[in-house]
Parts: C-alpha cells; structure tokens; sequence
C-alpha cells in the first residue's frame, strides 16, 4: 500500500458495509474512561502544573485530546456542530498552525482557568457529541479520524504518566501517585546476543492502524547483526556509573559530552544516592534501586556513550524492527504495559529461544535519525502537521514502555525523541557488528 493510496490513520480504505459502529463506540468510550482512570488518584492541585516547558499540566492534556476530536471531526464534519467555547481551539491546540495560533506552550501551566470541574465537562460537551456521531458513521472519513484520535489520546495518555512524575519528582515529599504494585524477584544472567544474517527485508506497516510515519513498507539491507536478548540493567549500568562514565569525554558524542557538562549530569534521571545507597524515584514514591530492572529514564546520549563504554553501538531502528519481527507483542508478559498498573519497568524473564522485554518495559534508543521512509507522504490538510514537520535532529525509538497501552502498539510503531531528552521510560539496547 502507498501513501498516497493511505487513508487519514494509515489504514487501506474500508467497506461501511462490513464495518463495525457498534465496535467503534465502545472503543471510543474505552479509550476516554482510561484517561479518566488515569487521573482517579489526583488531587485538583495536581491537574495545574507544569513542572518543565517539555511538559504540560494534566488538565490541559485531557482538554487537548477533546479539542482534537471537536476540531477534526465535530467542526469539520458536523455543520451543526455548538463549540463547547470559543478561546478552546486556541488553548489547547498543541502546534496546528494550520487551526490557527496555538497558545505558547511553556505558559500552558499559567492558565488557572478553565478550571478542572470545566474541563471534564467539556469532555463531556464533546463525548455526547461524538456518541450521537458515532451512532450514525455515514463516511470511511469519520471512522479514520475517529480512530486516529483515539490513537491520538493514546500517546497522550502516556504522557500524562510520564509528565505527573516529573512534576512529582520536583517536591521533596516523593509523592505516591499508585502504591507499588507487588512484584516476584528475578535472576539475570549475562546478556547474550543472538545473530541475524540481515539480507533484503521488509520495514514498515502491513495492516491495520498505523500512522503515517510507519509509512509505506519498503525493502532495507540488513548487514549481518548481533541483537542483544535483554535490555541494559540498573546493576549494569550502575557498573558505568562507578567507572567515572560521566566524566569519560571520549565515550559520548560530541553534543552528548557538551550536554553532561552543561546539564551535570553523574547518573540517569531519577536516580537519588542517599548515605552511599542508591534510590529511584518512581511513580508510587522513592524506592531503592532494582539492580535487575532494566535502567530507565535515560537519553539518547546517555545510551550512545554506555553502549561505546562496553565496546558496542546501538542498533538501528530497521536491526530492532527486524529482530521483533520474529515475535508477537500481545504475548509479551502481563507486566509490560500499562494495564498492568505498574508504571515502572520490572524486566522479565529471557526465554532459550526469544529475545526478553522487545515490547513494553522501556522504549529503546536507536541509532537511527528520525526522517521520512522513501515514497512518504503527509497526511492530507492540517492533519499533515501530525508527524512530518518532526522529522528533524530526533532519534527514533522502538518498543513501547509500562505507560503505553497494549493495543496501541505493534512492531512498526516509531516514537522520536530529541537525544538529550530522559523524561520519558527510555533505556538501552546493545547490538553489534558480526
């Protein structure tokens, strides 16, 4: 399938006669319930702030992804259509310039108003709206916006997650957002890799949704490639830590090295050594540090130079959606997604023959630019702006983290990140040259 022949979300086009309202409702409905479920343990204080400009406020997340579908589908689809209220497509369009000027982003946590209490009920302005929608689909058009912003809320429910605990981790009190959940201790053996021949393979979406960026399949040589069968530990990287890593310039990139200085940065994000023991910061409080988990919170630079520390690189996007290819996400263990309620990566166990944590834990760094796949096309109209005007100085990552939802994923998912960036559940793959 081209991109040109794609439709709004990336799907081949469908038949309305075989298609499924009824399915669709219920999606939409789950999709909105699990932000709100996201939010059930906030106090009204935590819905307002916004600890860094790389992070908004809750409130204003659960009022974007409302505006989105009253703006690309209520708005433009619906002639009679009441907005909820006017200024909303101004505070809480992200980046369309296309809709119109968005409010600056790093003032997002400035706007006491609307409050929370109008804030759901705009989503819930929007929801009746939509159900009404959704009990009449008259054109392919709305199913494909529909699901594109669930999707949509999707991403946003992850960053909901991962923006609360930086703003938890600014206060001294190590807030608990959800009690830990109860985890069984496990065993790591030294990492293994396992080794692809490479040759001529296919890279991209095959079916189902997809965004644009995954975006048309095409061939891609492979060199023959060694895949390691874990994700990066805590205890390992702690190893680099305690080598003097940090303050090896040789091992880092050029911009990594100029980062470490500038930012001063000794160990990954979250990190808190007390009485020469070592803490992290997690979404249910501080908590001693798993040296069997798989490290998290670092940035791409942080991976480039530990992986250059131990003699090997990271893999390419094409190496990793390669190896992954070979298995299937929804039989990755319960712990791996956000389902599982446990908002931090616990490893799990490698099997004698499959690579452990390919899916959920910790989103994985490549080496590998985040740019357009030959044949790329944007999505029509100010929809475009989605993801092609992103595709520059980022890095892509593969593999899904504990704050996505299972069905959101599938192989040929791309995430982008800027290298310095570590708020995010991102941690290390190794891979090497055979």
């Amino acid at each position: 399938m081209s991109a040109q022949s794609a439709d709004v979300s990336g799907h081949s086009k469908r038949d309305l006669n075989t298609f499924d309202p009824e399915a669709l409702a219920q999606s939409y409905t789950a999709v909105r319930k699990q932000s709100e479920y996201l939010c059930e343990t906030l106090e009204v204080e935590d819905y307002c702030v916004q600890s860094m400009d790389d992070a908004s406020p809750i409130k204003w997340h659960l009022a974007h992804v409302t505006w989105f579908f009253e703006t690309f589908i209520l708005k433009a689809l619906t002639p009679d259509y009441r907005v909820f209220h006017p200024e909303f497509e101004y505070l809480f369009n992200s980046y369309y310039n296309g809709v119109g000027r968005p409010f600056p982003r790093p003032n997002r946590g400035d706007l006491s108003r609307p409050t929370v209490k109008e804030v759901y009920e705009y989503r819930a302005h929007v929801d009746s709206a939509m159900g009404a929608l959704l009990s009449e689909v008259s054109s392919d058009d709305i199913v494909d916006r529909v699901v594109l912003g669930l999707n949509h809320e999707q991403q946003h429910q992850e960053l909901m997650l991962t923006d609360l605990k930086h703003h938890f981790s600014q206060n001294p009190l190590y807030p608990v957002y959800r009690p830990a959940a109860p985890t069984t201790p496990r065993g790591v053996g030294a990492m293994g890799y396992r080794t692809f021949e490479g040759g001529v393979v296919d890279i991209g979406a095959s079916g189902g949704f997809s965004f644009d960026n995954e975006l048309p399949r095409h061939p891609v040589l492979l060199q023959p490639y060694a895949f390691a069968d874990r994700l990066v530990t805590n205890g390992e990287f702690l190893e680099f830590v305690q080598d003097g890593g940090y303050q090896t310039s040789h091992l880092w990139l050029s911009e990594g090295w100029s980062t470490v200085e500038a930012e001063g940065w000794q160990h990954p994000k979250y990190w808190i050594k007390k009485d020469d023991a070592w803490f992290e910061f997690c979404l249910s409080g501080l908590r001693p540090l798993d040296m069997q988990a798989p490290a998290t919170h670092v940035s791409g630079h942080e991976a480039f130079a530990y992986a250059a520390w131990l003699g090997a690189r990271l893999p390419t996007e094409f190496e990793w959606e390669h190896a992954a290819a070979q298995q299937d996400p929804q039989s990755a263990p319960s712990n791996c997604f956000v389902e599982s309620d446990t908002y931090h990566p616990q490893g799990s166990d490698c099997s004698e023959n499959e690579i452990s944590e390919l899916f959920g834990q910790v989103w994985q760094w490549t080496s590998s630019s985040y740019g357009p796949y030959p044949g790329y096309r944007t999505l029509p109209g100010t929809l475009g702006e989605y993801n092609g005007k992103f595709m520059s100085s980022q890095l892509v990552l593969r593999g899904g983290s504990v704050a996505t939802p299972r069905d959101h994923f599938r192989v040929s998912y791309r995430n982008f990140f800027y290298a310095p960036d570590r708020w995010q559940f991102t941690g290390i793959r190794l891979a090497k040259d055979v």
